[in-house]
């Protein structure tokens, strides 16, 4: 049985403020918790079910990590997805550490993406693409959320994320560069030649797009041409089309 305390501490890393507090996160699902053993995360522990630790005890054993024995339906009254009948892993969270574009690197920048889900997708994206950095808005939800965590499918231990003042940022540190920002009246991503000097792409909020403050440092306005009768494209879509395209003209 697990201890009222534990259930306190795992059900409060839910909200932002206590994952700010203890400096720890939730990850769910078998698929998740795996990548997580595999990064460099600090693990603090790991709940789960007896299947779980048959089918991959050569894998815990490789770790010091405290496992703890649960049955699902103790998983699903913690978790917040009730499909999650495997495991559960509490890590430290890693410090907001500064993040560039390299040359002939691109980089993503998201500027006041909401929907955890959408994070979440863009960083899985991020990761099929070979893309391992994201600056983000300050306003820009945080990787950390479960919701976060569990849409990037794992992508979140390889893609790096630093939150900061992007006008700031682009001031200081984007001076010369590619910028090419997502626009519904931008030119044609199917026209743009992608520089192999690199730079960074710009996907902004899913209701008002890239805002004022971040728009001004836009050097290259592109956008998906729409064909079809849609208002929008998620954003989480729109950055796979985006770095699709720019993986087929510079590899």
């Amino acid at each position: 049985m697990l201890s009222k305390n534990r259930i306190k501490y795992i059900n409060s890393l839910k909200i932002k403020k206590y994952r700010q507090l203890h400096e720890a996160f939730i990850v769910e699902g078998a698929k998740s918790v795996l990548e997580l053993l595999d990064s460099e995360f600090e693990i603090e522990f790991v709940l789960s079910t007896p299947d779980f630790q048959q089918k991959y005890a050569s894998i815990l054993s490789d770790h010091k990590t405290l496992v703890e024995t649960v049955t699902a339906k103790e998983l699903e009254g913690l978790g917040l997805f009730q499909t999650n009948d495997s495991c559960l892993a509490v890590a430290k969270t890693k410090d907001n550490v500064f993040l560039s574009a390299d040359m002939q690197e691109y980089a993503l920048i998201l500027d006041d993406i909401r929907d955890p889900g959408n994070l979440g997708t863009i960083i899985r994206v991020a990761d099929w693409y070979g893309i391992k950095k994201i600056i983000c808005s300050a306003d820009t939800t945080d990787v950390y959320n479960p919701k976060v965590v569990a849409a990037s499918k794992g992508s979140f231990t390889r893609v790096n994320l630093y939150y900061t003042n992007l006008p700031e940022f682009l001031t200081a540190h984007a001076s010369g560069r590619n910028i090419l920002g997502a626009f519904l009246d931008g030119n044609s991503i199917y026209d743009h030649g992608f520089s192999t000097e690199g730079g960074y792409v710009v996907m902004g909020n899913e209701s008002n797009g890239i805002g004022a403050g971040v728009e001004s440092f836009v050097t290259h306005r592109i956008t998906i041409p729409r064909i079809g009768e849609a208002e929008s494209l998620n954003v989480g879509i729109a950055t796979a089309v985006m770095l699709d395209n720019m993986r087929r003209v510079i590899g």
